[in-house]
């Protein structure tokens, strides 16, 4: 079994995109890349603290790097927390530097909200 990463994006945003073309975000502008995690518990916890205000679906994209055509490093969080002892402040994030192509997206999950729009699963 690979080991996958996981990519967060509303719903509305990824159904938007084109299909015949590769995924890009905002993110590859303004950082340099596309932001993923590797560990499920990292992940739920970067969608509640900067997705928990997005309405409706949340995706998240389930890719297996191997596949992935553009670079994919493992580095430092991009925007750490404001707690500098936070455990995600040294953690490696996959960061992908370019567009992804889509063949590489294994497994696409809704992730689950509670009441109060706090995400419970991804």
């Amino acid at each position: 079994m690979p080991d996958y990463i996981l990519h967060i994006v509303p719903a509305d945003v990824f159904y938007a995109h084109d299909k015949t073309k590769p995924y890009t975000t905002e993110s590859l502008t303004t950082d340099g890349f596309i932001h993923c995690t590797k560990e499920p518990e990292v992940m739920l916890h970067v969608a509640n603290r900067f997705y928990k205000n997005i309405k409706g679906e949340v995706l998240i994209l389930v890719i297996d790097p191997r596949k992935v055509k553009a670079e994919v490093k493992y580095e430092p969080p991009a925007h750490p927390e404001p707690d500098p002892d936070s455990p995600l402040n040294s953690i490696l994030f996959p960061h992908i530097y370019g567009k992804l192509n889509l063949d590489a997206v294994v497994e696409i999950r809704i992730a689950k909200r509670a009441e109060d729009g706090s995400f419970v699963t991804v």
